[in-house]
């Protein structure tokens, strides 16, 4: 590494045989099992890399000094992380980064694949061959994406995602960055992206560019890492998969790949930028090296180890999780109670109480049709019941060590006092991951209908969904399960109804025949309890059947039902349909109680 000094503060990489005498030492480190690729890619980043090294033992080999390791723990397993001092634009923003998550098309959305867009491709654990030629997981991540073009969108989206969210912040990240510099550290994982489609070829017939990227991806310091790249004033695309010649102060268009070569071009060019500019900070005509100047360098967290590789997306992200929900710092409401959901299911894979694939689903990152009890001949409706039923359980659970670990989770209080407000954050939490499988998320205030009496937990009859439609004309139990567990989600996902925000007279809304209509304050409750009115009840089974059959058929818009049931199609169903065939008043008459021709659900119902 040059000597860094007060002209030339941004340090170019050491030379290739000193970042190989790192990476070997690295690797010698106990509990270290990262492939030797992610740390290549790393190693031009690294300040002065002798410095975290010991003394070589008896045998001459060197490793990480003590004060250079962490071994943390989480409630999803454990991990090891390097302490280093890294190039100020190194570490890459995190699409699967758990605050903008609600901008991408789930996995366990049956439709997904069928025409639909801005999926994220799946994380899963990196598997190699090691040096005996067998296969094995090692800490490390991968993801495949069909050509550079997607991962530099898939980048460019998260960016604009991350910089929608910052703005919550009550002052600006960026111009603190240039003032103070960075004083926490970030936490990387690398990750390496395959692409599906081969490389085109250049007239020599060489590849234009790798067939596989190896980044370290930012959980801890998502925005710190977009905000230090933008002063300057390159992407995480390009720190991913390459920078173009321009940027580096070359001719030409090519992309240059390696960041040994690109990183070195790119600090002599801020140096010499330093050198010549005027120490002005100003945003608009400042100089971009002066600005990044408290940049240079800042301190990184590496994960380079775990004892349980396959779990190493669990732990990464419980390890980043309770920061951002305990207080929801830069959270939405979709995005925080999906981020609590994922740490109860963690937290059961961790305990040995749920397997990986079953999380996995119930998280978003798998397709439902892996559920172990998903056949195939079930339709998308189905599929989506099969998720939300199984996440209803797994957060109102009656069996008892699963509530302990969800009280750890959620930090709650004890079963017998749990709170109206606990209760209501497990629905939000159901509501959030169950709208996963849906073309678009709703507000998941829409799940909050319990009452207290489910921090008893909650049970379900056990029958599928096409069996309920089925017998829910005369069967009261089966009815019940309906409304009280199905119909605010489905409702909410064509926007017939909405969860409640307050005070909505005045709020106006289009009716059927283009005139304007003040609609009057309406909770979800209130709209399930008009479903349960028995003068209702054949349209009320008439209309979630048509929901379902709008699913199935590609989640087209819905037709209006008749007072039989039938559906009508050509006449849209809206919210203000709704409110007129199943009116507010109507919540004020309770239905008769359930009759003993079928076995109800032993579940509370709606508040």
């Amino acid at each position: 590494m040059a000597q860094l000094t007060a002209e030339s503060p941004f340090p170019a990489p050491v030379s290739r045989e000193r970042q190989e005498a790192w990476i070997e030492a690295v690797l010698a480190t106990d509990g270290v099992n990262l492939p030797r690729g992610a740390l290549e890619n790393v190693a031009p980043f690294i300040v002065d890399p002798e410095d975290t090294l010991g003394e070589a033992d008896a045998n001459g080999v060197r490793r990480l000094k003590g004060s250079a390791v962490r071994r943390l723990h989480t409630d999803a397993g454990d991990m090891v992380v390097a302490l280093v001092r890294m190039h100020g634009v190194g570490g890459v923003q995190w699409g699967h980064n758990e605050r903008i998550s609600s901008i991408w098309r789930s996995m366990a959305d049956p439709t997904v694949g069928q025409g639909t867009e801005r999926t994220l491709a799946p994380v899963r654990p990196w598997k190699g061959v090691v040096g005996d030629g067998s296969e094995t997981y090692l800490a490390a991540l991968e993801s495949v994406v069909p050509n550079r073009h997607a991962l530099m969108m898939n980048a460019e989206d998260a960016a604009n995602a991350l910089t929608r969210v910052d703005k919550v912040r009550p002052y600006d990240l960026e111009e603190d960055l240039v003032l103070n510099g960075q004083q926490e550290p970030g936490l990387y994982v690398p990750q390496q992206v395959r692409l599906e489609e081969e490389p085109e070829k250049d007239s020599d017939g060489n590849p234009r560019h790798p067939s596989a990227y190896w980044g370290w991806m930012a959980v801890r310091g998502n925005n710190r890492t977009q905000k230090r790249q933008s002063i300057f004033r390159l992407s995480s695309g390009e720190v991913l998969a390459g920078v173009p010649a321009e940027k580096l102060g070359r001719d030409g268009d090519d992309v240059i790949h390696d960041p040994h070569v690109w990183l070195t071009e790119f600090s002599a060019l801020l140096n010499k930028e330093y050198a010549e500019a005027a120490d002005d900070l100003d945003p608009t005509n400042g100089s971009r090296a002066r600005r990044a100047a408290a940049i240079a360098t800042v301190d990184a967290h590496l994960v380079i180890g775990t004892p349980t590789p396959q779990r190493l997306y669990r732990i990464v992200q419980m390890n980043n999780r309770r920061d951002h929900v305990h207080p929801p710092l830069e959270f939405d409401p979709i995005n925080r109670s999906r981020a609590l959901g994922r740490s109860v299911l963690g937290m059961y894979v961790a305990r040995g109480v749920m397997d990986e694939k079953t999380a996995e689903v119930l998280s978003g990152l798998a397709p439902i049709r892996e559920l172990a009890d998903a056949t195939p001949e079930m339709a998308v409706s189905e599929l989506r019941d099969l998720r939300s039923m199984k996440l209803l359980l797994e957060l109102f659970p009656v069996d008892a060590h699963r509530r302990h670990l969800l009280r750890r989770a959620l930090s709650e209080n004890q079963p017998s006092l749990l709170s109206k407000g606990e209760i209501d954050q497990r629905a939000r939490t159901w509501s959030a991951l169950t709208s996963e499988s849906y073309p678009q998320p709703w507000n998941p205030r829409v799940g909050q209908v319990f009452g207290t009496k489910a921090r008893e937990g909650i049970v379900l009859s056990g029958r599928r969904l096409p069996d309920l439609l089925a017998a829910a004309e005369t069967d009261d139990a089966a009815f019940e399960e309906l409304v009280s567990y199905r119909a605010a989600h489905w409702l909410a996902s064509f926007g017939i109804i909405e969860a409640d925000r307050g005070s909505l007279d005045g709020q106006e809304m289009i009716g059927d025949t283009g005139e304007r209509m003040r609609r009057s304050r309406r909770g979800v409750t209130n709209s399930l309890q008009a479903l349960r009115y028995e003068k209702s009840r054949m349209m009320a089974v008439g209309l979630l059947r048509e929901l379902v059959a709008a699913m199935d058929d590609g989640d087209r818009t819905p037709w209006q039902v008749s007072v039989s049931g039938k559906a009508m199609p050509g006449r849209v169903m809206t919210a203000f349909w709704f409110d007129m065939e199943f009116p507010k008043e109507n919540g004020k008459r309770r239905r008769k109680p359930a009759s003993t021709a079928g076995p109800a659900p032993t579940s509370p119902g709606p508040a």
